[in-house]
C-alpha cells in the first residue's frame, strides 16, 4: 500500500441522478428521488477513488463503514458533485468525510471506512478458504 495522500485532499465523482437512482422497494416506487441507498453508493465510490491510487496490485480495498446524513432531494436529471476528503489513515485503515451537493444545494453528508488488504486476505474472509 502506497500513502500518498495527506489530510484534507479530496476527489471528486460526479454523478447524474437517474430513474434507477429512486427511492424503491419491492413493493415499488416510494418518491422519485435519489434514494439514500443510491447515495451511498456513490458516496463509497468517490472514497474508492483514493484506494484504487493507493492500492498495490496484490491488495484490494473493502468497505468498512458508512454514515449518510441525507439532508435534502436530489431530482432526476441533476448532476450529484459527490467530493471525498481525505481524513485520515491509520495502518491499512481509511477515513474519508463525504459532502454531496446538487448545484449549490447541500443533498448529504457522511463518512467511508475502508481498509486496503492482500486480495487473498479478502478472499480469506469472503469464502473461509485459501485462495
Amino acid at each position: 500500500m502506497q500513502d500518498l495522500f495527506t489530510p484534507g485532499d479530496q476527489k471528486t465523482y460526479k454523478k447524474t441522478v437517474t430513474s434507477a437512482d429512486f427511492a424503491q422497494f419491492e413493493a415499488g416506487l416510494v418518491h422519485s428521488v435519489c434514494s439514500t441507498f443510491a447515495l451511498g453508493q456513490a458516496m463509497e465510490w468517490a472514497s474508492r477513488l483514493f484506494v484504487l491510487e493507493m492500492k498495490d496490485a496484490d491488495e484490494e480495498g473493502i468497505g468498512t463503514m458508512l454514515h449518510i446524513d441525507h439532508l435534502g432531494p436530489a431530482f432526476a436529471g441533476e448532476t450529484l458533485h459527490v467530493v471525498a476528503t481525505y481524513k485520515s489513515l491509520t495502518g491499512n485503515a481509511l477515513l474519508c468525510d463525504i459532502s454531496v451537493h446538487a448545484g449549490e444545494r447541500l443533498v448529504a453528508t457522511g463518512q467511508t471506512g475502508q481498509k486496503i488488504l492482500k486480495k487473498e486476505k479478502i478472499h480469506r474472509l469472503l469464502t473461509n478458504k485459501p485462495q
